[in-house]
């Protein structure tokens, strides 16, 4: 396969693209509906009080997120006029009209329902007009210790414009009546607030209001107290806390550059000083300063939320952080993965995997039984070499560490680091060149193309010549979040698997043709049309009156060309189970003429949902693929994805039973797509369980069935999906 392949993959996509006979729904729409049931985490009282303020905190990172790489277009096109395209001035109006309500139902969650609790289990974030003498005193020392030393306020004038104000900055804006030291009138300042400095602060034990409470206060509320203090010899007037969020995308032009990494660096630097999509203000900001806002970042009214209290509500994991050793009884019960079963007794994996491969579900089972695979391979003085990608690993990370021991213990290490990764570009950058600096082998993949495929192989010597073990996954070697999120790692010895991973390797390191493969499909090369093909061969079995059944598994689904295929394979009779964590552009569909449907469910849970799992029966016939690769267009035209089929008939249904068959039961974390594009929570509606719970007391619980018990038949989990039924999906 060449890159004359690659374009004609990519053309069909684009013919595929945004059919007019189907209704679809909004891709933006679907982004904000997904935080929506995010924040039902927050609102629903079964969960505990700190995990209820965590939920809205991660519903305004999304946010911000969303006004970080989504919104620069609409509004654009709304500056531009535009009436009638995807990006649009009434496009941009629907989303700022989402957005707002979204923020209003935020702070008032936070206000009136959320700090009322918190005040009654005896912490309280003290606001400026609550405090009392004592608390005032101690806030006044810490500010003139702590916080104003690093305050530079400035005055704007001709010889001082407006500062650069970065991404996602704490900043206050004052006007001031008087004059200053040279009888200068100018009104307006600003005071900056360095990063460096918490956002909330402790109050000690003594001055928290009593035995056993906790007083906690906000860097925005003693920099408040304490403006005036700043501006001597003038009056604040009046003042307000305001944050601009940027268009934040790093655009590198690769054909163009001749050192991806120094472009990227260079890059970084840029990032915080984008083009402004946003502006979040005080709720008591006056017209005047709004509009001086507005104007200064030239943006239209819709662009600026005011808000009643902190400007950042993603601080507020501060506040958890300070309280969280002392109050456990309002958190999630810490929840332990546990060691595969399947690796139990196992010391050596590599003979493990020579007798079968295992699967690891993520985070019912520890992602250290992967970090314990590299250890063994750099420990080994059999294994020779050792290639993995790197897309999102975290500052601190266990295995790129073991790599370097790996070169260090003369081992050849080959690191494909993708330095593209969004908002992972530094730590990625920084890993690169720690690998480099001991003698790793580190390549930065295709020019034009993000390597987002997740794999692992290692080249042993053994008595038969040398063997490779390899491991694949739906998710990051991130340590940290495979705690938190749902994920698949696929642990395997098969040569057909492995040598198809070092051709894939060899294709990020020298760009040689890709030559046929023996299992896995690689994205932009063949993974799109794999599977239209999949799709094609249910409805060639529902044409045929056989069996026709999809059930995938995936985070977002925006793909045109696979939305359509899916589209008309229910039309043709096929019945379509889709379980889609976020944005979701194909609409679902009741029975059509054929006995098809398409029905779509979304589950929001403890845990990050994040595997991708698709299930494939056509007649007698049933297929099931892991893979790295959401169905959307960016992974399957400008990215490097994969994904490998599950043959052994255990495994299969292991992971049909756990991945799908659980989620498609859930009625508890589940949410279904209705016809007229809403979604709505099922509540309960059928066996009031949550796949997640299911899953964690199964793993805790529950000994290792014998593999003897596991169903080999053809087309067993077929069958156990057509017992799940819709999980009631059918419900309205």
């Amino acid at each position: 396969m060449n890159r004359t392949q690659i374009e004609a993959e990519a053309e069909l996509i684009v013919h595929l693209a945004r059919p007019e006979h189907i209704q679809w729904l909004d891709r933006d729409h679907s982004i904000l509906a997904f935080n929506e049931r995010v924040f039902d985490w927050a609102l629903r009282t079964d969960v505990p009080l700190l995990e209820r303020l965590r939920y809205l905190c991660i519903v305004t990172s999304n946010l911000d997120e969303f006004f970080e790489v989504r919104v620069a277009d609409h509004l654009e096109a709304a500056r531009d006029g535009v009436l009638d395209d995807e990006y649009s001035v009434e496009s941009y109006r629907r989303i700022s009209e989402k957005a707002h309500k979204l923020v209003q139902r935020q702070y008032e969650l936070y206000n009136k329902v959320l700090l009322p609790a918190l005040t009654g289990q005896g912490v309280q974030i003290f606001a400026h007009g609550k405090r009392n003498a004592g608390q005032r005193r101690w806030v006044s020392e810490y500010f003139n210790r702590e916080v104003k030393p690093l305050l530079t306020p400035v005055a704007l004038d001709p010889a001082h414009p407006f500062p650069q104000v970065a991404n996602k900055s704490l900043n206050f804006i004052v006007r001031l009546d008087g004059e200053d030291a040279f009888g200068h009138t100018n009104e307006i300042a600003i005071v900056k607030v360095p990063r460096v400095l918490p956002r909330f602060v402790r109050l000690p034990d003594s001055l928290a209001g009593g035995k056993g409470k906790i007083g906690v206060v906000s860097l925005s509320s003693i920099i408040r107290a304490h403006l005036h203090e700043l501006f001597a010899g003038r009056q604040v007037v009046e003042f307000s806390q305001f944050r601009v969020t940027r268009h934040s995308d790093l655009a590198v032009v690769e054909g163009e550059i001749q050192n991806l990494r120094t472009a990227l660096r260079k890059g970084l630097q840029h990032r915080h000083f984008g083009k402004a999509t946003r502006i979040e203000v005080s709720s008591s900001c006056s017209e005047q300063i709004a509009s001086l806002l507005l104007a200064q970042y030239g943006l239209p009214a819709e662009a600026l939320y005011r808000v009643e209290g902190p400007v950042n509500l993603v601080r507020l994991n501060q506040v958890i952080d300070l309280i969280d050793d002392d109050r456990p009884a309002l958190l999630f019960p810490k929840w332990i993965p546990q060691w595969p079963r399947s690796l139990k007794n196992s010391e050596n994996l590599f003979a493990r995997l020579r007798q079968k491969d295992v699967v690891i579900h993520q985070p019912f089972e520890s992602f250290d039984a992967v970090v314990e695979f590299l250890r063994q391979a750099v420990k080994d003085p059999d294994v020779l070499a050792i290639k993995q990608t790197v897309y999102r690993t975290g500052p601190d990370s266990v295995m790129m560490e073991l790599l370097r021991e790996a070169v260090r213990k003369g081992k050849e290490v080959t690191a494909v680091v993708e330095l593209k990764a969004r908002f992972d570009e530094e730590n990625n950058i920084n890993w690169a060149e720690a690998l480099e600096s001991v003698g790793a082998q580190v390549v930065y993949g295709i020019v034009g193309l993000k390597t987002h495929a997740k794999m692992l192989l290692v080249t042993r010597r053994e008595a038969r010549g040398l063997k490779r073990y390899g491991h694949l996954s739906t998710g990051n070697y991130n340590p940290r979040t495979a705690r938190l999120y749902t994920d698949i790692s696929y642990l395997t010895a098969n040569d057909a698997i492995t040598s198809d991973m070092d051709a894939v390797f060899t294709l990020l390191a020298s760009q040689a043709g890709l030559p046929q493969l023996n299992r896995l499909m690689v994205a932009p090369f063949n993974l799109h049309s794999s599977m239209v093909e999949n799709i094609a061969r249910t409805v060639t079995a529902a044409q045929a009156g056989q069996p026709a059944r999809i059930v995938a598994k995936m985070n977002a689904l925006t793909d045109w060309g696979l939305a359509e295929a899916l589209y008309k394979a229910a039309q043709a009779g096929v019945q379509i189970d889709l379980i889609v964590r976020a944005a979701c552009i194909l609409p679902a569909l009741n029975e059509t003429a054929k006995g098809g449907a398409i029905r779509i469910r979304s589950i929001v849970g403890r845990f990050l949902e994040h595997s991708r799992v698709f299930f494939f029966q056509a007649g007698d016939e049933e297929q099931l693929f892991l893979s790295s690769a959401d169905w959307m267009n960016r992974n399957m035209v400008r990215r490097v994805e994969l994904a490998w089929p599950v043959n052994d008939p255990a495994l299969r249904q292991r992971i049909v039973d756990e991945c799908l068959v659980a989620y498609l039961m859930d009625d508890r974390d589940a949410w279904v797509l209705l016809e007229n594009g809403i979604y709505r929570r099922l509540e309960g509606d059928t066996v009031n369980a949550s796949a997640q719970q299911m899953l964690a007391h199964y793993f805790s619980t529950t000994p290792m069935p014998r593999a003897s018990t596991r169903p080999r038949s053809r087309n067993a989990a077929a069958k156990t999906l057509r017992a799940a039924g819709d999980g009631g999906s059918k419900k309205k």
